[in-house]
């Protein structure tokens, strides 16, 4: 199935850098284009696209506030949103995830992991960068009591591989990369993933992040990156 994908940002010469990068894969096309969040929203509407790539600093209407408008319209709800951006601060991040994006990460992205990413967003999962990974473990330590409750049963109920691949994702890696770094295939480290978090009632990537820094399963290493635990 060819993945269909719309490219909201405000440089036309970098709409036409990612057109022809997404188009050179045989499995996704470029069926729009937008310059700012009004027509993103409006495009979203008209096509249908299995994702969206989102900008934030657009004029008008910002990314943040597309995005938004996009993930609260029930009919919209097979189009997920992947932001992209120069800014990987962790108020966008959080504002981001807020709003009902599926992905976050950084232009300065390499051109496979972009193919990859688009790819990992449309089969449902959510996708964070390393950098806003560790923007959203920074917001989290800066005001723990905004965290999602947890209980210690729920730990327990973790299979000693479920932890292991909590720990991982809190380190910002995608299931394939855990599943080349742990020798599995990428079908079975999202169903860890998965039944981990059925089990400690995460609604999505990003918070399973935040579960695991409260569980203890992962920490902030000495130069401000993410290291899970032994």
């Amino acid at each position: 199935m060819t993945l269909r994908v719309l490219l909201a940002d405000d440089q036309a010469l970098l709409r036409g850098a990612f057109r022809m990068l997404l188009d050179s894969a045989d499995d996704i096309t470029v069926v729009g284009e937008a310059a700012d969040g009004r027509e993103a929203v409006r495009r979203t509407r008209e096509l249908r696209p299995d994702v969206v790539i989102m900008d934030i600093r657009m004029p008008e209407v910002d990314g943040l506030t597309a995005t938004s408008e996009i993930c609260a319209d029930p009919e919209l709800r097979t189009s997920r949103i992947l932001i992209l951006t120069t800014y990987e601060t962790d108020e966008y991040v959080a504002q981001a995830l807020r709003a009902g994006a599926s992905g976050f990460i950084g232009k300065g992205i390499g051109a496979e992991a972009l193919l990859d990413a688009v790819r990992t967003i449309a089969e449902g999962d959510t996708l964070l960068s390393p950098a806003a990974t560790r923007s959203l473990v920074t917001r989290f330590l800066a005001t723990p009591d905004a965290a999602p409750p947890h209980h210690p049963e729920q730990l327990a109920a973790l299979t000693p591989r479920e932890r292991e691949m909590v720990g991982l994702v809190a380190t910002g890696l995608s299931n394939q990369e855990i599943a080349e770094r742990m020798f599995l295939s990428p079908f079975t480290v999202r169903a860890h993933v998965q039944r981990a978090m059925t089990k400690l009632e995460a609604r999505d990537r990003a918070q399973l992040v935040v579960i695991a820094y409260r569980m203890g399963l992962a920490h902030v290493t000495p130069d401000g990156g993410a290291d899970r635990l032994p």
